[in-house]
């Protein structure tokens, strides 16, 4: 198994540590989310301070092997380690890219790793759902500031779901947002529609988004009207279709197994 790796300057001494994590990822490390495609886990470095977050991608279908092993196309680990740094220069806060690591088997890509530092922001925008009035509200306008500023930098986060969302707020009341798994992005203008549209996956009463759309409006000049019309409208789309397509996955599981009796 051949192993290409790709490590921030600051943290070439720990080569040697960065390249043994793919060997033991299975094994070790805090387990933070596995799905069946992806892993995420927390190993600490040797000066036993430091916290890295893997995440490791699975094996590219048939198409995507060839698209990725050939460079017609970045890997989503290899955009994920390189994107931070555009997103840094615009004062936009997402975890610190450490190292990048494929596996590859006569020159095809496998297995890829993501390495960054933890980020220490405890919150993810889930829990906006149940949260009360008093303390989503200055949630709701933070967040518009931080979605009007990364969209006017002409950054949009094509998968800017709740879980992608962290944030917290420090001893004088402000709030800090960074964002993670960035290997979907768009860059260059953001139009209003856009812009109103990458609101549409993310939790929250109806109140929420009224004061979210309004004061993303407010920070980029847009009429509010027609921008909380938009929001409302992107979202409705969204979410109809999730559960449109949710319950058929569900039919066909309950088909299938009916077929195996």
């Amino acid at each position: 198994m051949i192993q290409r790796i790709y490590i921030s300057p600051e943290y070439a001494s720990l080569k040697k540590f960065l390249i043994y994590i793919p060997s033991i990822m299975d094994n070790e490390g805090i387990f933070i989310y596995g799905g069946k495609r992806n892993l995420i886990k927390a190993f600490t470095a040797p000066d036993r301070k430091t916290v890295f977050v893997v995440k490791r991608y699975h094996v590219p279908n048939f198409i995507n092997t060839f698209i990725y092993s050939w460079g017609v196309r970045r890997p989503k680990g290899f955009r994920a380690f390189y994107y931070p740094k555009i997103l840094q220069k615009k004062d936009i806060e997402t975890p610190v890219p450490v190292a990048y690591i494929e596996e590859r088997t006569f020159s095809f890509i496998r297995k890829s790793y993501f390495i960054s530092l933890e980020c220490p922001y405890s919150h993810r925008l889930y829990e906006v759902e149940d949260d009360a009035p008093e303390v989503y509200e200055p949630l709701a306008f933070a967040l518009a500031h931080f979605v009007a500023h990364m969209h006017e930098q002409g950054i949009l986060h094509l998968d800017f779901s709740p879980g992608n969302v962290l944030w917290d707020k420090d001893a004088e009341g402000h709030y800090h947002f960074s964002i993670v798994d960035i290997n979907r992005m768009n860059f260059g203008p953001v139009s209003m529609k856009k812009g109103c549209k990458n609101f549409a996956r993310l939790w929250g009463p109806d109140h929420f988004f009224e004061l979210l759309s309004g004061e993303y409006a407010s920070q980029r000049h847009f009429n509010v009207k027609v921008c909380r019309n938009l929001v409302f409208k992107e979202r409705q789309k969204f979410w109809k279709g999730y559960n449109r397509r949710h319950k058929l996955k569900s039919f066909l599981r309950r088909k299938s197994s009916t077929n195996l009796i």
